[in-house]
């Protein structure tokens, strides 16, 4: 019997609630008062063993409760009356039923209650009767009582078991003594056996002597028996053998559950879907339905076969015979290829029928069912996706408690060695899924739905929050709106980058995603994107200064449409210069796969996959590298593993450049390099290309076929692949001297639809050091001329031709699709005079060709020079990746002044190349002119600045500051901290090393602004001497924790919290339940957004629908950080870098700098912020303990 039980209110009213609508027995008793002999009538209601009492039958709240475990009850008799009243009272009050309740506890008072009827009365005593579980007392103490004599027995036993042991050992002596007596009479009977001839028989006492001998030995064999037993107990193999028996139990165990699981998945969703499929209005077909679960059924038939013969292994226990079970599981574990290999398109297929309200609303009904525990059928479908792992660990575990001399040893290791085999060929397929559920994820974001994103070659780039600026036609930006814009309300955008879209998407208050019905989805072929405004435009002459430069246009061009500008104006210039990175880079993706099928398939008749693998160095693995079968964005297969000399050949291989590969590099290159290697192979590549290419790579770099050379210029059918290149331009066939107005001409190419420009620059080109070239400089010998059909002359655009070099050569306008190349003299070229080849084209492509050519600078005899291609090639992936490096990782060369040195003298002498094209030049002053910015525009507040800031003329005081205030600097100090961690801390798992505060001080930082904040947060509420204060501070702290969920700081509703459920602060029994029930309830929505339960399921998904800026909880990302860093090594054994980690980590590590890199927009409040980071008001754990014990003193037991 429990002698006292822990409750809150909440439960107390639960129950009493119950006990009113469900109770065992209802009605009205009188309650003898404690004082005198006054009786109360109350309105009782029993609920199992607890007794509630009202004060009336419609009261809803407990006038108090009885615990009925362990009382008596038994009748009283009616108590004599003190006054002689009328005798018809005194009748009626002795026809009264009495009875009452005695409790076991020491102290407690009885309870007496009285009734009108006697019937009532002893239903009352019987109802109370069984709710104080006496008769299974009773049982318990005839058990208890059975239970002392049997161990009164099993003492007794062990006195007689010693008693009898030292009597053994006494007769070991004596036997010792009689054998020493034996021997002497053997030898003395040797001696008289010549004299005893004649004796018929043996002595009796030798026979005596000789059966007990026997007896001795037997039992001396027994005892040594044991003791080897009980040795082999406690060796090291027997504790390995039950590790290994602990290990077969628990793989039984899952695989019971796996079955289980794929139950639920044929009998839940699979036959029901098929009995659908055959309905008269089917929702969905057969073929979808196997398409969506495969093989699932017969994977479901295996394991329910291995799982039986797992459970009848164990019948044979201890010993645990299954390699012959793996034996048979091998040859059918095929079937998961199957499975692994069709996962992609079932989940496209499932996404597709998701369209379908009728399957949509049928889905749902099954995915209701209480045996599905809330998990949707994409969870099920990934189950098989995770077993063959799960078997390697099991058999690893095994093989690490199996002796190498053990029967099962051999056929383990093969068994493993076919599984990892199988796994590998599954990690590739299960790299190449994650990409498709990572768009399936934003496609069911979106409500309109998104049929792009089911493209398999869609690769996830980046996303975050853009303002879109109002925009008319032609680009210009209307004044009439800017004025009265609210930007933050009306104009935000969630924007999502892929490898061939953009999408621009408006967020609702449930968290859902609309696509703009204008612009929501870009096609990036068809897309072009400007910086800097055009000079001659008035009305965007000033909006770099009216945006402060954080403005970018993408002007879309689509072929059935009319072309349109949209205006995105990001939150600072660093994240600016990120956005115009990565889409420029995928602009880039598009081109040169675009050209690359050019030079491959219309010249050479190899297509690009045959390229590929004409290039071994590509896609066979060798000793310093090894492949997954997952292709990137560039249709490359995905390195696994690589040495460092591998990775930095491919970061530099001329012909592709993917981003993804770019971002994981530059995200973790610190783990396996340095940044001076990186900057020399740069360098290197820069000043020696021929020697620092491989030269397979350069052979195929000039694979073309010279007897269709520059036919794709003249394929009139073909579309124009580009118009307008910053990361290269298009070709500049044409240059005059006169100011006549005239247009660029663009590279053909038989994709579908036109490649956008990618842009270097970073800054706006006012002020730029570009290298101006005379008008009058040296002529080509030839002049192109572009024609035009005679109807479409007044639609045509044109620029000055003289004023190209002081303007961006992305502003310059498109070739329209009706102008054709002609040579001078209105010839036709023709391909036999054409001295372009497709290679030379493509390598002056993807050289960045600018706008015009330097003097002396001869179009004709360039394109021919494989040596000048090369060189220009180089040069432009050189400032490609120092474009990426310089404005996405800005730290490194803050924190590395000698690195910043370096790179500034390469950029410089990469100007005074004299070869140099214009676009180029301007590439690489924009990136010397980002990279001398000192604080990169960075004018926000720093903690060390508010932190100085203790000027205020008075301190304020928790009750004068508003829930608002309070909830609005814990968020700006939440995020100036959080915003301030260098990505490399995250590498390495600094914060969890003995020397943290050295290697991770901002981590640290961010672990010590949690703790003080939640300190402050539990000294505040202990710091009141009366219950109404403690419960005031309580409920406005939780008032900030909800405002901080407003404000997307779910660090702060941490460390809200976490503060609110110290133990100090729980335990304050009497202030809780001043609280009010709203705040109690409110207190247990924040504490489920914030909850650790399922790896932050419910954070991040409130992460995953919030639009920026937003401060999530450090922890979280640590802990899947730490998770990687332990689960897999950097380092194969033969010393490769792990490259599939490294992609792990840098998602991370992209999701973390998404947040870091918007900023709120929130006044500094110096009054507030001073009383936040006052440590003088923490109050440490062990005085809040002795507080507590102060204002709220134990109760007695």
């Amino acid at each position: 019997m429990q002698k006292s039980v822990r409750y809150n209110e909440g439960h107390a009213l639960y129950l009493a609630f119950l006990a009113r609508k469900e109770g065992t027995k209802r009605g009205f008793l009188s309650k003898k008062a404690a004082e005198a002999s006054r009786w109360h009538e109350k309105w009782f209601a029993l609920y199992q063993n607890v007794l509630f009492y009202f004060e009336g039958e419609q009261s809803g709240r407990p006038a108090g409760m009885y615990l009925l475990e362990g009382c008596s009850c038994e009748r009283t008799p009616a108590p004599p009356r003190a006054g002689a009243g009328p005798g018809g009272a005194r009748d009626a009050l002795d026809k009264q039923y009495y009875f009452t309740v005695l409790f076991g506890h020491e102290g407690q008072k009885p309870l007496e209650l009285r009734c009108e009827e006697e019937q009532d009365g002893k239903e009352w005593m019987e109802a109370i009767h069984q709710a104080s579980y006496a008769d299974i007392l009773i049982e318990r103490e005839v058990l208890m009582q059975k239970y002392i004599h049997l161990v009164q027995i099993v003492e007794t036993e062990k006195i007689a078991a010693n008693q009898l042991r030292h009597q053994l050992e006494d007769q070991d002596t004596e036997i010792e003594r009689l054998k020493s007596e034996i021997v002497a009479l053997n030898k003395t009977k040797e001696r008289m056996r010549p004299y005893q001839s004649n004796q018929e028989d043996e002595d009796p006492d030798i026979k005596k002597i000789k059966k007990v001998q026997s007896f001795m030995r037997g039992w001396l064999c027994r005892r040594k028996w044991k003791t080897i037993v009980q040795d082999y107990i406690c060796s090291p193999h027997a504790e390995s053998m039950r590790k290994r028996n602990q290990i077969v139990f628990t793989m039984v165990e899952a695989e019971s559950e796996y079955v289980h699981q794929l139950y639920i998945l044929v009998n839940g969703f699979l036959r029901p879907l098929r009995m659908a499929a055959s309905s008269k209005k089917p929702p969905i077909s057969h073929d979808d339905v196997s398409s969506i679960f495969l093989n699932s059924e017969t994977i479901m038939f295996l394991h329910e076969i291995f799982h039986q013969g797992l459970k009848a292994r164990l019948a044979n226990w201890p010993t645990l015979i299954l390699a012959d079970l793996f034996d048979i599981l091998l040859p059918m574990l095929n079937i998961y290829q199957e499975f692994v290999r069709n996962h992609q398109y079932s989940l496209q297929v499932l996404a597709n029928c998701k369209q379908n309200r009728d399957f949509d609303k049928l889905l749902k009904q099954y995915e209701a069912n209480p045996a599905c525990e809330g998990r949707m059928l994409e969870t099920f479908l990934t189950y098989p996706m995770f077993q063959i792992p799960r078997y390697i660990i099991t058999l690893h575990e095994l093989l690490a408690h199996t002796p190498h001399e053990h029967v099962e040893r051999k056929s383990l290791e093969f068994a493993k060695s076919k599984l990892e085999e199988l796994s590998r060929v599954m990690h590739d397929e299960v790299s190449d899924t994650e990409n498709i559920r990572k768009n399936l994820a934003i496609e069911r974001m979106i409500v309109e739905g998104c049929d792009i994103l089911l493209d398999t070659s869609q690769t996830f780039i980046r996303q975050g929050s853009l303002i879109q600026v109002p925009s008319v036609e032609r680009g210009k930006l209307s004044k009439v709106r800017l004025g009265s814009l609210s930007l933050k309300k009306e104009g935000e955008r969630q924007c999502f980058l892929f490898t061939k879209h953009f999408l621009i998407c408006t967020r609702s208050s449930g968290g859902k995603l609309h696509l703009l019905k204008t612009g929501g989805v870009l096609s990036l072929i068809e897309c072009t994107l400007i910086e800097e405004p055009d000079a001659s435009d008035d009305d965007s002459k000033g909006s770099g200064h009216m945006f402060g430069h954080l403005d970018f246009k993408i002007v879309v061009e689509p072929p059935d449409a009319a072309p349109f500008t949209v205006v995105l104006l990001a939150p600072s210039r660093q994240e600016k210069a990120a956005w115009m990175s990565d889409i420029s880079q995928c602009m880039d993706n598009i081109r040169c796969n675009g050209l690359m099928t050019i030079v491959f398939e219309e010249n050479s008749k190899v297509t690009v996959p045959h390229m590929i693998k004409s290039d071994a160095r590509l896609h066979k693995d060798d000793t310093d590298i090894c492949f997954s079968k997952t292709l990137n964005s560039c249709k490359v297969p995905q390195i696994r593993y690589a040495s460092v000399e591998r990775l930095l050949e491919r970061l530099t291989d001329l012909r592709f450049l993917s981003i993804d590969f770019l971002n994981t590099f530059l995200h973790t290159y610190r783990i396996f390099t340095t940044a001076t290697v990186v900057l020399a192979k740069l360098s290197d590549i820069y000043k020696r290309p021929f020697t620092s290419i491989p030269v397979r790579s350069l052979e195929l770099f000039f694979a073309t076929s010279q007897n269709n050379r520059g036919e794709y210029l003249l394929d009139g059918k073909s579309p124009r692949l580009c118009r307008k290149f910053s990361s290269p331009p298009p070709l500049a066939v044409s240059r005059t001297s006169s100011p006549v107005r005239a247009r660029k001409l663009s590279l053909t190419s038989p994709l579908n639809s036109r490649i956008g420009t990618q842009d270097l620059t970073t800054a706006s080109s006012s002020g730029s050091p570009t290298t101006s070239h005379s008008p009058a400089a040296s002529p080509p010998p030839h002049t192109a001329i572009l024609e035009s059909a005679p109807g479409d002359r007044a639609g045509m655009e044109s620029f000055p031709t003289a004023d190209a070099t002081e303007m961006s050569p992305c502003r310059s306008p498109s070739t329209p699709r009706h102008l054709r190349y002609r040579q001078p003299g209105g010839q036709v070229a023709d391909n036999a005079h054409c001295s372009v080849s497709p290679a030379s084209a493509f390598a002056i492509a993807t050289a960045a060709a600018g706008y015009g050519s330097p003097p002396g600078f001869n179009n004709t005899d360039r394109t021919c020079d494989k040596e000048f291609i090369i060189r220009r090639t180089a040069t432009n992936r050189v400032l490609n990746v120092l474009r990426h490096w310089v404005s996405k990782h800005a730290q490194d060369f803050e924190l590395n002044n000698e690195l910043k040195m370096n790179v500034l003298n390469l950029l410089e002498e990469v100007l005074r190349d004299p070869d140099l094209l214009p676009q180029e030049r301007k590439a690489t002053s924009n990136i010397l002119r980002a990279l001398s910015q000192d604080d990169h525009d960075d004018i926000h507040l720093k903690l060390e600045d508010i932190i100085q800031m203790t000027d205020c003329p008075k301190a304020e005081c928790f009750e004068t500051l508003s829930a608002m205030e309070l909830a609005e600097q814990i968020t700006l100090l939440d995020h100036i901290v959080f915003r301030s961690i260098p990505y490399e801390e995250f590498l390495g798992q600094g914060w969890m090393k003995l020397d943290k505060n050295e290697r991770t001080p901002y981590i640290m930082k961010t672990s010590q602004q949690f703790n003080d904040m939640s300190n402050l947060v539990a000294s505040q509420i202990m710091n009141y001497a009366d219950i109404s204060s403690r419960a005031n501070a309580i409920e406005k702290w939780v008032a900030v924790a909800d405002i901080c969920r407003c404000l997307h700081n779910y660090n702060g509703v941490l460390e809200i919290t976490s503060a609110l459920n110290r133990s100090a602060i729980y335990r304050l029994k009497k202030t809780w339940a001043k609280v009010s029930k709203q705040t109690k309830a409110l207190m247990d929505k924040l504490q489920k957004t914030v909850s650790s339960e399922g790896r932050f399921k419910n954070l991040r998904e409130n992460l995953k629908n919030c639009n920026p800026p937003a401060v999530p909880y450090l922890g979280m990302y640590l802990t899947d950080l730490a998770f990687i860093e332990e689960g897999t090594p950097n380092f194969t054994e033969e010393g490769l870098v792990n490259f599939s980690k490294m992609r792990m980590i840098s998602h991370i590590i992209r999701e973390i700098r998404q947040f870091q890199q918007t900023f709120y927009r929130i006044n500094h409040q110096s009054k507030v912020t001073q009383y936040l980071l006052d440590k003088a008001l923490i109050i440490d754990e062990d005085t809040l303990y002795e507080l507590l014990l102060k204002i709220e003193p134990r109760l007695p037991a």
